[in-house]
């Protein structure tokens, strides 16, 4: 067992994307074990660690609005890209109105959490990499708000603020509520065939406003 360690981190929006809804974008009610796993790793990553997130305290809540934003269709080709580097007339734009299209997307907003987490030593940490060192660093970095990169909730465009939780206890807003089933949500990528990376998912239930991630039930 690593060192632990609990961060607060809060934003204006947020969107954990659903995987199954494709087009339209939509929000889970929470955040996600993997993207409290990103904003760890937007913390302090080191290849002699791994983030473990054991509990995500909901602070504030849950409240949804719809916005709708621009995207685009289609990406730039890499061959037209290739083309163009090599003297060939090829457009490397897309400015096309048939392009961008205006999508709904059902975001968070004024989200806030404590992310409860330890990390575990790796088999790629060296032999002055020890869990006493990265637990310094780690609360060096949390105290000075030090990170590789801002770290965001779900979508790069919202970013999140963090800093250390250094109170015993963390409140909720559902301190009072028994029990509230999220239905089935995402966990993690699984990365072991880099051919084939597989979702995991788990049975979400927010007990007095905490999810419990330690020892719960992934499906693949």
């Amino acid at each position: 067992m690593g060192m632990g360690v609990k961060i607060r981190v809060w934003g204006d929006f947020a969107l954990f994307s659903r995987p199954e809804l494709k087009v339209e974008r939509c929000s889970y009610d929470v955040m996600t074990p993997s993207a409290a796993r990103g904003i760890l790793d937007a913390v302090y990553w080191h290849p002699g660690l791994k983030w473990v997130v054991d509990k995500i305290y909901v602070r504030k809540p849950i409240r949804f609005t719809s916005v709708r934003r621009n995207e685009v269709k289609s990406k730039v080709l890499a061959s037209s890209v290739l083309q163009a580097y090599n003297g060939g007339d090829k457009p490397l734009c897309i400015s096309s109105k048939e392009e961008i299209v205006q999508r709904a997307s059902l975001l968070l907003c004024d989200v806030e959490y404590v992310i409860e987490a330890h990390f575990e030593m790796t088999d790629r940490a060296n032999a002055s990499d020890n869990p006493g060192k990265f637990k310094d660093i780690v609360m060096r970095r949390l105290r000075r708000g030090e990170c590789f990169h801002t770290p965001y909730f779900g979508c790069r465009e919202f970013p999140a603020h963090f800093r250390l939780w250094e109170e015993e206890t963390v409140p909720t807003a559902y301190d009072d509520v028994e029990e509230k089933d999220l239905g089935l949500m995402l966990f993690d990528m699984d990365y072991s065939d880099p051919e084939q990376i597989q979702p995991m998912f788990f049975r979400a239930v927010m007990r007095r406003g905490v999810l419990d991630l330690r020892n719960c039930e992934v499906m693949r």
